[in-house]
């Protein structure tokens, strides 16, 4: 199964190599990509903690993936950042908020790295089609379906779905619509994250992200996406919906039997 997981930001390049290698091993049983982001260009407050910024945060990366030899998400948030990033990242990540930015996506999709597009939390999920197609139609494709976009390198993530002011809810159904047209990634730790209830920041509650993440498993899913730190009580961005480094490896283990059971 494709696993995603890292610090929600680039806090500090020691913390990086630290979470890189407790992650490195799932190189050897999984589908890994290392996650961090170099700028969180959508932190609810001025103040909030954004990262190292571009030129930073790429050598920073650069240097998880020799020393370690897995692969990299990152996310990008204007079409300039595009073709630098992908010279780093396999993996260039459309922000939900920014999912039907066409121009974003279509710089994404002109470089040779796999786009990863979050689902907006203000979206039916159903209209992530017309992202795909975007996508898609600038690598050469017309069709849009599952393998179609699993060819071409187009992935889907669902995060949750906002639900009133400062919660989001996961409507299982939404794996299953959006698997019609392209493969899906869970990612869990934004799926239980409450947006700006913190007070200026987002708040949230991880100790849902286990239950969530084995029912998607149950559903069906290409993979998941999980943010994990060795102390989210003090990370700086996301701490409350992130997973300790230790509570990753069990769920990783209970995922996989739910995998691997023949329904």
């Amino acid at each position: 199964m494709i696993l995603i997981s890292g610090p929600c930001v680039i806090e500090s390049r020691d913390t990086v190599m630290r979470i890189a290698e407790h992650l490195i091993k799932y190189n050897d049983t999984q589908q890994f990509y290392f996650k961090a982001s170099f700028d969180k260009a959508n932190r609810t407050s001025l103040e909030s903690f954004r990262g190292p910024g571009l030129e930073e945060g790429l050598k920073i990366l650069q240097e998880v993936k020799e020393r370690f030899g897995c692969k990299i998400l990152t996310d990008i948030h204007e079409p300039s950042q595009a073709q630098s990033v992908a010279e780093v990242a396999d993996v260039l990540q459309i922000p939900a908020f920014l999912c039907r930015q066409t121009d974003l996506i279509v710089a994404a999709a002109k470089t040779d790295a796999t786009v990863n597009i979050k689902k907006g939390q203000f979206l039916n999920p159903k209209d992530m089609r017309h992202s795909v197609l975007k996508a898609l139609k600038t690598r050469g494709f017309e069709s849009v379906d599952y393998q179609t976009s699993r060819d071409a390198g187009i992935w889907l993530t669902e995060r949750g779905t906002t639900f009133g002011y400062g919660n989001l809810v996961v409507d299982m159904r939404s794996l299953v619509i959006m698997r019609e047209f392209a493969p899906v990634i869970f990612d869990a730790t934004h799926s239980v994250q409450m947006p700006g209830a913190a007070g200026g920041k987002s708040g949230g509650d991880s100790s849902f992200v286990a239950p969530l993440a084995r029912a998607a498993a149950a559903v069906g899913v290409d993979g998941f996406f999980f943010e994990s730190h060795p102390d989210p009580a003090n990370a700086l961005s996301d701490g409350p919906n992130m997973l300790k480094l230790e509570q990753l490896d069990d769920l990783v283990t209970d995922l996989e039997k739910i995998q691997n059971l023949k329904l």
